[in-house]
């Protein structure tokens, strides 16, 4: 990520807009996966790897809903035997959720510390649930197959990867959505027409105390790794 970011600056190409969304998923996994600089893969990809270049954590409680409790696993450096940012032990589908909501705090803290001097909007969305992505590739082959049915016909939060792709462009594109510092959401039920909203976030997600602390700890970490 340093090197691109390097390349790109000295190119002197403007940045019109940034998305992270590089994510993986692998909930059958029995003991972390790890990346080169040692970190739970999860964690490096989805939160590390977009802290360098720069969902809600999820509420339903499979395993465990997003908590980052008092961060002891980066405290620790984060490298085995530790795989998980609370440092208790390893579960993968709770992983992927807090490097989540990692990424929704670290986008509110970006906004406190750069909106005001650089005029950069700096946000968040939930287009809804894109059941047949290749994300999902890991997962058990009856799960691929029943999870999208079960997202249009009983939950009805399924959208299109189309769909999807039009609402990440317009939280980019569009002026309605040159507010810094929100989270934008078409809701869990799919309606056709129905407006984005800013939707509020958890006490976790948004504060300033509880930010602070993980930003200073990912940036000691991506600073000492070779990522």
């Amino acid at each position: 990520m340093r090197s691109f970011a390097a390349a790109f600056s000295a190119a002197g190409l403007p940045l019109d807009g940034l998305v992270c969304n590089a994510a993986v998923y692998l909930p059958r996994l029995q003991q972390a996966q790890r990346s080169p600089e040692g970190f739970e893969i999860s964690v490096a990809t989805n939160h590390f790897g977009h802290f360098l270049s720069e969902e809600f954590g999820g509420k339903v409680p499979i395993p465990a809903p997003a908590n980052l409790g008092d961060l002891s696993g980066l405290k620790a450096g984060f490298l085995a035997p530790v795989a998980m940012i609370d440092g208790r032990p390893f579960k993968p589908g709770k992983a992927y959720k807090d490097s989540k909501l990692c990424n929704m705090m670290m986008s509110r803290e970006f906004h406190r510390r750069y909106h005001d001097s650089t005029g950069i909007v700096f946000n968040t969305l939930y287009p809804g649930c894109v059941a047949n992505t290749a994300l999902f590739r890991d997962t058990p082959a009856l799960f691929r197959t029943i999870f999208p049915w079960f997202q249009k016909n009983i939950t009805e939060g399924y959208v299109s990867q189309a769909l999807a792709g039009e609402r990440v462009a317009q939280v980019v594109l569009d002026p309605e959505f040159s507010q810094s510092g929100l989270h934008w959401s078409w809701g869990n039920l799919q309606r056709a027409g129905r407006a984005p909203f800013a939707q509020p976030l958890s006490d976790q997600a948004i504060s300033r105390e509880r930010a602070a602390m993980p930003w200073t700890l990912s940036e000691q970490l991506t600073q000492s790794a070779s990522i």
